[in-house]
C-alpha cells in the first residue's frame, strides 16, 4: 500500500455498520459529513481545540477533525444523530432547552456528546465534573451556567 491509496473500513455509526474506502489523511470529521451526510457534526477549528465536533469512539469523547478516519476501523462512533428518537430528544437535550443553555447552537452538538459520555460514566456528576468535562469545548455566544445546570438537571432527570 503506498501512502495515498485509500484504506476500506468498517465500523459503526449510530447503531448502524458501514463499509467505508477512505481517503489517506481523512478525517473523520470527514467522513461522518461528506460521506455519511451525518452534518450534525460541526467543522470548527480544525486543530482539535474547540470540541464543536465532538463524537463518541467506543464511548469516549474524541475531537473528530484531528481523529483519522482509518484509526476507527471496527469501532463504534456515535454523532449527535444518535441522541434523539425521530422528535422525541434525550433527556439531556431537552435539558439544554429548559434551561436556555443554546443560543447559536454551533457548538452545542460538541457540548452534548462530551456530556453524554460524562454522564453514561458517572451518572450523578457534580457541577465541578461537569465543568472539568467541558473543559475541552469551547461556546463563544454564551457563558455555561446554563449548559452546567441542565447537565446536572438531566442527571438527576429533572424536568423545568
Amino acid at each position: 500500500m503506498t501512502i495515498n491509496q485509500p484504506v476500506s473500513i468498517t465500523c459503526t455509526v449510530n447503531g448502524k455498520a458501514h463499509a467505508i474506502e477512505v481517503g489517506a489523511g481523512e478525517t473523520l470529521l470527514q467522513t461522518l459529513r461528506h460521506r455519511l451526510w451525518l452534518t450534525g457534526t460541526k467543522e470548527g477549528c480544525l486543530e482539535g481545540e474547540c470540541g464543536a465536533c465532538t463524537v463518541l469512539i467506543d464511548g469516549v469523547p474524541v475531537d473528530s477533525c484531528i481523529q483519522s478516519a482509518a484509526a476507527v476501523d471496527g469501532r463504534e462512533i456515535r454523532t449527535i444523530e444518535y441522541l434523539s428518537n425521530g422528535d422525541r430528544l434525550s433527556p439531556l437535550q431537552q435539558a439544554f432547552l429548559d434551561h436556555a443553555a443554546v443560543q447559536c447552537g454551533f457548538c452545542i452538538p460538541g457540548m452534548l456528546m462530551t456530556l453524554t459520555a460524562l454522564l453514561e460514566h458517572q451518572p450523578t456528576p457534580s457541577r465541578g465534573d461537569v465543568e472539568t468535562a467541558l473543559a475541552g469545548n469551547t461556546c463563544r455566544c454564551t457563558g455555561y451556567r446554563q449548559m452546567v445546570d441542565a447537565a446536572v438537571a438531566a442527571a438527576r432527570g429533572d424536568q423545568a
